[in-house]
């Protein structure tokens, strides 16, 4: 996917009358443990950032170079979490949509139409699109993806310091292996999600 077709998305909303686009998207929806995260990105319109594509097809290298030149080169962007205990209160869907609507609520500048990866949906008080795939297909959706993903990692990495025995510095808190091994050793530590690990109790 190329950057120039990264804007197809875009060039609809611009056809449509739209003028400031957003893209927004999360990261960490899946893991045992730790926060979900989001990130709200406003990109000057057809901005070519070369390598810019939907996160999880690039290295944690490539992530890393992009995310200043992002932060450097957007109109605007806001990173925000929902926390583990909101996960566990309110489920995961609508945590991500509390995320991202922190994220929303950071930006500087008041989109006029919203795209949010994936196909569900809700009512920020502003124009929403869903676009499924969108952080391969949107150039803003990329950048949102990307500056979730490093955003989260790193947030990771930090509780590793705190809490070394579980390896999250590695799998930022999948069920990975090594990650369930450590569970079933020392016990769920206060960043678990107890409502993903129902199953792992034998609690379904």
């Amino acid at each position: 996917m190329t950057e120039r077709t990264m804007w197809e998305i875009e060039e609809e909303g611009y056809a449509a009358g739209f003028q400031t686009i957003c893209g927004v998207d999360e990261a960490g929806r899946g893991p045992l443990a730790g926060p979900v995260c989001a990130a709200a990105v406003i990109l000057p319109p057809h901005i070519q950032i070369p390598g810019l594509n939907d996160s999880k097809k690039l290295s944690d290298k490539r992530r890393r170079e992009l995310f200043p030149v992002i932060c450097g080169q957007a109109l605007a962007y806001g990173i925000a979490f929902a926390t583990e205990q909101e996960i566990d209160e309110i489920n995961i869907l609508q945590a991500t949509f509390l995320a991202m609507e922190r994220a929303l609520n950071q930006l500087k500048l008041r989109p006029d139409l919203v795209l949010i990866d994936g196909n569900r949906q809700r009512d920020f008080g502003l124009n929403v699109k869903t676009v499924v795939k969108g952080d391969s297909l949107s150039a803003n959706i990329a950048a949102a993806s990307v500056l979730a993903k490093v955003t989260r990692d790193d947030w990771m990495i930090s509780m590793a310091e705190k809490y070394p025995e579980y390896g999250f510095e590695i799998h930022k808190g999948y069920g990975t292996r090594a990650h369930y091994a450590a569970l079933g050793k020392s016990g769920p530590c206060p960043i678990h999600r107890m409502t993903f690990l129902k199953k792992f109790y034998g609690q379904e």
